[in-house]
């Protein structure tokens, strides 16, 4: 017979039961749901705090769907749209969003195209003017053997190049107000790189030009193309305290 001690736990061969207090809870927790856990997201927000972010949202889809369609009929080939709506396409799209590329115009670029740029000085011994410098060059330098070039130096004078020829005519006359801020664009990046040299004494005028030579042909092809340079010379720029890296956030003011 199995003996029983004073707190009802059997000895022997039987294992020692759960008390009844604790059956019934058991069977009374078997029959009930997990209680959910709290909501993530916009679920576990208010109702008012709900409106709010999905308004959010909604103006920021909307503002994302009217970039992605200024964008495309800036790059798209000319259509009834653009003929009608251009000018607000323009706006929406210069300066920040610019693009340079045509859809469906995969026209890679055939020429070679350098900036270069020469200086007055005003030294102990009067005023005399520099060799032409290539600031295209120096350019290619920085970036030639540069696993992660600097953006500045891959596009910056390039880009600034491209912007003043297509705000200008053949004679050098800006096209509009986009023409003006070319050129002061053009005139800071020539007094930045000029800034890395020692002259020995202040520049006073500052003349830019391009050199352009056209891609030559493969050894394949049959073509016959000229890699004679072509010369763009821009009149003399006097220098003024605007076109001064210290002074061109001032002087916006």
């Amino acid at each position: 017979m199995d003996s029983y001690d004073g707190s009802g736990a059997a000895r022997g061969n039987g294992a020692a039961g759960p008390e009844p207090e604790q059956r019934e809870k058991d069977s009374s927790d078997a029959g009930q749901e997990p209680e959910p856990g709290p909501l993530g997201g916009m679920a576990g927000l208010s109702l008012p705090y709900q409106i709010v972010a999905a308004l959010a949202l909604s103006v920021i889809g909307l503002i994302a769907c009217v970039q992605l369609a200024m964008v495309f009929l800036h790059v798209a080939p000319s259509n009834t749209l653009t003929k009608r709506h251009g000018e607000a396409v323009d706006e929406w799209v210069y300066p920040e969003f610019e693009q340079n590329w045509k859809l469906f115009a995969p026209n890679p670029l055939q020429q070679n195209i350098a900036v270069h740029v020469r200086a007055e000085i005003a030294g102990r011994d009067g005023v005399r003017t520099t060799r032409w410098m290539s600031l295209s060059a120096e350019d290619s330098k920085a970036i030639r053997s540069n696993p992660l070039p600097s953006h500045v130096n891959q596009n910056e004078l390039r880009r600034g190049w491209d912007f003043y020829l297509n705000s200008h005519d053949n004679e050098n006359r800006p096209n509009g107000l986009r023409g003006e801020l070319s050129e002061r664009y053009i005139r800071r990046i020539v007094m930045l790189r000029l800034g890395e040299h020692d002259y020995g004494g202040p520049v006073r005028r500052i003349q830019v030009r391009s050199e352009t030579r056209s891609v030559p042909a493969p050894p394949w092809s049959n073509e016959k193309i000229s890699t004679e340079p072509s010369y763009r010379v821009l009149p003399w720029w006097t220098v003024t305290d605007a076109d001064l890296p210290a002074n061109a956030g001032e002087a916006d003011k």
